[in-house]
C-alpha cells in the first residue's frame, strides 16, 4: 500500500494533525517556552538554541525530508475550533520489510491536557499508519513514573511489553522506561492498569 510522501493531514473530530511549517514558529516557541517546567522532566534534554528561530527551521526541514522519504511522520495538533497549536506528535523510526513498524513520541501542553486530546491523536496517528501506511506494531515508551502517558496510551489501546533498562537520555540521565505497542492484529486483551 502507498501513502502520500509528500504531505500528511489527518482529520479527527476536534483537531487537524498536519507538518510543521516556518509559520507557526511563534505559536511553537511560545508554547515551549511556557510549558518548558512542565515538559522538561519527560523529554530529552533540551540544547542551548532549542527555542531559537534557526532551530525550528531544521526541526521544518527535518519533517519534511523525514515524510518524504518514509522514516518519520511529524504532526502539529491543531484545534480546529480556534487554531490553536496544543502539541505535537511524531510516528518515527518508521522500519519496513519484516517489522513495518514505528514508534510514537509526542507532547501536549499543560493546559490542553487531561481534555482527550492527546488520546483522540494517538488513535488517528494509529489508524492513519495500519490503514493509510501499511505498518502492523506502533510501539511507545515512557517513564514508569509518567501516569499520564502511561494512562493515554493504555486508553488508546496499547498494551503494557515490558521494562528496557537505561532506554533514553531524559533531562540528561539514562533513564528505564516502560515499553507499550499497538498492533494491527491484536489478540491480547487489555492492559492491567498500574502495572510494572
Amino acid at each position: 500500500m502507498l501513502w502520500n510522501r509528500r504531505k500528511v493531514r489527518i482529520e479527527t473530530e476536534r483537531l487537524t494533525l498536519r507538518s510543521p511549517v516556518h509559520s507557526d514558529f511563534p505559536d511553537w516557541s511560545a508554547l515551549r517556552s511556557e510549558n518548558a517546567d512542565f515538559l522538561v522532566p519527560w523529554e530529552p534534554a533540551w540544547s542551548a538554541d532549542h527555542l531559537t528561530r534557526k532551530s525550528f527551521a531544521n526541526r521544518v526541514h527535518w519533517a519534511q525530508r523525514s515524510v518524504a522519504t518514509g522514516t518519520a511522520v511529524p504532526l502539529f495538533l491543531v484545534r480546529r475550533a480556534d487554531r490553536a497549536l496544543l502539541g505535537a506528535i511524531t510516528l518515527d523510526n518508521i522500519r519496513r520489510g519484516p517489522a513495518q513498524s514505528g514508534t510514537l513520541g509526542y507532547w501536549i501542553a499543560r493546559r490542553f491536557s487531561r481534555q482527550g486530546y492527546m488520546r483522540e491523536t494517538i488513535e488517528a496517528v494509529v489508524h492513519h499508519a495500519y490503514v493509510q501506511m501499511d505498518l502492523s506494531r506502533i510501539e511507545a515508551a515512557c517513564l514508569p513514573e509518567n501516569v499520564a502517558s502511561r494512562g493515554v496510551l493504555e486508553k488508546a489501546g496499547f498494551k503494557y511489553e515490558g521494562v528496557a533498562q537505561s532506554y533514553l537520555q531524559i533531562n540528561g540521565r539514562w533513564r528505564t522506561h516502560v515499553l507499550y505497542a499497538a498492533l494491527r492484529n491484536d489478540r491480547r486483551g487489555r492492559t492491567l492498569v498500574g502495572q510494572a
